[in-house]
């Protein structure tokens, strides 16, 4: 199975735009992470259309928050419909598991001890600072985290969260995660 695992910054706010749709805002900055190739590739709103290609092998888009939040977003940009790429989405399975939503940074902490670098309005405020390498960096470290909290709920079947002083597992079921599916794209390009 080719994983992208992907997340996506933004130039602007839900209260910026007066709305609680991910596809109101303005992307900034994206990160990539192609397991195939163990490389991550980060760019820019500009360079965006760069990494269709990447998106059209994947075998599974995965992400944190991403079938509410990134994939929409990423979907405005894009000329076919990433929809139909089967799509992984961590924070969906922890809801479904759990009944409740953690944020990344918990359940990153707990699990593989790691941490995310800043929070998505950071972002936001480095990119009107134009402190566009800030937030690659932050992007890119947010996948990383990602991906290292993925792995481990593949080979593990769970993640992990403190609730108080002590960490809980979450049981996933991650048994689909690596079956291939048979996906009607609409790709960009012309093969």
């Amino acid at each position: 199975m080719r994983y992208i695992i992907f997340d996506l910054e933004t130039q602007n706010t839900f209260q910026d735009v007066g709305s609680t749709d991910s596809t109101a805002l303005d992307i900034s900055v994206g990160t990539f992470y192609d397991s195939e190739t163990d490389k991550y590739v980060t760019v820019t709103i500009d360079e965006l259309q760069s990494v269709w290609p990447l998106l059209e092998k994947a075998d599974a888009l995965v992400g944190y928050n991403s079938n509410h939040f990134d994939i929409p977003l990423l979907n405005k940009y894009y000329p076919g419909d990433l929809t139909q790429i089967k799509s992984i989405d961590l924070l969906e399975e922890i809801r479904k598991s759990l009944g409740r939503r953690l944020r990344l940074d918990s359940v990153a902490e707990a699990t593989v001890n790691a941490k995310k670098s800043a929070h998505g309005l950071q972002a936001v405020r480095w990119w009107r600072e134009g402190k566009i390498e800030e937030i690659k960096k932050y992007c890119e470290q947010d996948v990383r985290v990602t991906k290292k909290v993925f792995d481990y709920a593949l080979k593990n079947g769970h993640v992990k969260f403190k609730d108080g002083s002590r960490k809980r597992e979450i049981p996933l079921d991650t048994s689909t995660w690596g079956i291939k599916e048979e996906a009607a794209m609409t790709h960009s390009l012309l093969f």
